[in-house]
Parts: structure tokens; C-alpha cells; sequence
């Protein structure tokens, strides 16, 4: 299974102990698994990259298949809109900070506005001007 899904044996045993896969059987020291273990792991792994944590996945996976909560969809996708928000704001700063014609970042108004909100905790907000460069 490891080979044919490209995950890796060790994870295979982490998510058999975590309930999210089941093997079937064993053949010598291999654990033999069902063909719907791939579709488990291709949903472990979209969920994976979506953010959503194993216990989570688990929640997801009931004894008739999948029965994903569709408000935690939307919640998630509304977490990742705020995440590609705040990333975008970050790299606008980050680009006026590279090509900044300020003789020192320090004496850039814009750098020193990012450099006031990081010591607040917020990024810059995604509709702020960074100006020409």
C-alpha cells in the first residue's frame, strides 16, 4: 500500500492506530490492505493539506464511508480565505521592502508601518498601498 499510495509505512501505521485506515490482513510481516484504503488516504491527504487535523478526518469517516459536516467545510474555507489574506499582505510587504528605494528600511514609511503591526501580531492589511517602488 505504501508503494501504490506514495505514503509512507510508517504513516500507514499512524493513521491504522489513529482508526482512519483498517488493514485487512497480513502477509508475512506486510499488512494487507483493502482497495478503499486509497480513496481513505486521498481524502486523509486532501484534509491534510486543507488544515484540518487527524482527529478531525477521523470525525469525517463514519461506518457507511465519508459523512464530511459541510458548516466545518465552510468554516475551514473561511479560515484559509483569512490565511491567503494575511499571506498575500506579507508578501506585498515583503516585495515593497526588496525594491524599496528608501535609503535604509528604516526611513521607509511603509516598512515602518509593517514593522508596527508585526509588534501588534497583525500582518499588514491586504488593501494597504505599499506604493511605488
Amino acid at each position: 500500500m505504501a508503494r501504490r499510495s506514495g505514503v509512507r509505512a510508517s504513516a500507514l501505521r499512524h493513521y491504522e492506530e489513529k482508526g482512519l485506515i483498517a488493514s485487512i490482513g497480513r502477509r508475512g510481516l506486510r499488512r494487507l490492505y483493502d482497495a478503499e484504503v486509497l480513496e481513505r488516504l486521498a481524502l486523509i491527504a486532501l484534509g491534510r493539506t486543507a488544515g484540518f487535523s487527524l482527529d478531525e478526518i477521523a470525525g469525517m469517516f463514519g461506518p457507511g464511508g465519508p459523512q464530511i459536516d459541510r458548516q466545518m467545510l465552510a468554516t475551514k474555507a473561511d479560515e484559509l480565505d483569512a490565511t491567503i489574506r494575511k499571506l498575500g499582505a506579507i508578501r506585498d510587504g515583503l516585495r515593497h521592502a526588496a525594491a524599496c528605494p528608501a535609503p535604509s528600511h528604516m526611513e521607509c514609511p511603509t516598512f515602518q508601518r509593517i514593522l508596527r503591526g508585526a509588534v501588534r501580531g497583525r500582518a499588514p492589511r491586504a488593501s494597504a498601498k505599499f506604493g511605488k517602488v
